[in-house]
C-alpha cells in the first residue's frame, strides 16, 4: 500500500535543475503573478448611489444572518437593530469584505486563517460599538444621536492657514 507521502505522485523539482529564484517562484506561484480581477467591490458607503447602496444592503444583511448564526453570537455582539447604528454597519462590511477576500482563488490557505485571528478584534468593538449604542440594555432599539462638526469655526479656519510640521533647526 502507498502512502500519500510518496515522492513519485508528486513533480517535485530539486534544487539542481532551478535556480533559488525558480524555486522560490513555484512555490509561491501566487506571488509571482499578476493578482486576479476582485470577485466584489468593496465600496464607500458615503460613495455609493441608491441603486449600489441596495445591493450591498442586501448582500451584507444575508451576510449578518449566516455570520450571527454561524458563530451564535449575542445581541450583546450584533444587536437586532445592527443596521441602525452606521458604527456597527461599518465594522460588520469590513467583516464582511474581509471574510470574503479571504477566499480568493489565489489564495494559498492562509486567508481563512488570517480571517480568523481577526474574527476575536471585530467582535470585540462590535460589542463596545453595541454597549455604546445601548439598545440590548433597553431591550428596544435607542436612537443614535448623530454628532456633527462645524466646518466654520474661525479658530479652526486659523489654524489651517499655518503649516504645524515641526521643523527641526539645523
Amino acid at each position: 500500500m502507498r502512502s500519500h507521502d510518496s515522492t513519485d505522485e508528486f513533480d517535485v523539482p530539486s534544487a539542481g535543475s532551478f535556480g533559488d529564484d525558480e524555486i522560490t517562484a513555484q512555490l509561491f506561484r501566487s506571488a509571482f503573478t499578476s493578482p486576479a480581477a476582485p470577485k466584489s467591490v468593496t465600496r464607500r458607503w458615503r460613495d455609493m448611489n441608491a441603486e449600489q447602496a441596495q445591493d450591498v444592503w442586501r448582500s451584507l444583511y444575508a451576510w449578518v444572518r449566516w455570520l450571527v448564526a454561524t458563530y451564535q453570537f449575542t445581541t450583546s455582539v450584533v444587536p437586532d437593530c445592527w443596521w441602525r447604528h452606521p458604527e456597527i454597519v461599518a465594522e460588520l462590511y469590513a467583516l464582511q469584505r474581509a471574510e470574503l477576500a479571504s477566499f480568493t482563488p489565489d489564495d494559498p490557505g492562509f486567508g481563512p486563517l488570517a480571517f480568523h485571528e481577526r474574527l476575536p478584534h471585530a467582535v470585540e468593538r462590535l460589542r463596545m460599538h453595541t454597549r455604546t449604542a445601548g439598545c440590548v440594555g433597553l431591550q428596544s432599539h435607542k436612537e443614535p444621536a448623530p454628532r456633527v462638526l462645524a466646518n466654520d469655526d474661525p479658530a479652526f479656519l486659523e489654524w489651517c492657514k499655518a503649516a504645524h510640521q515641526l521643523v527641526p533647526e539645523f
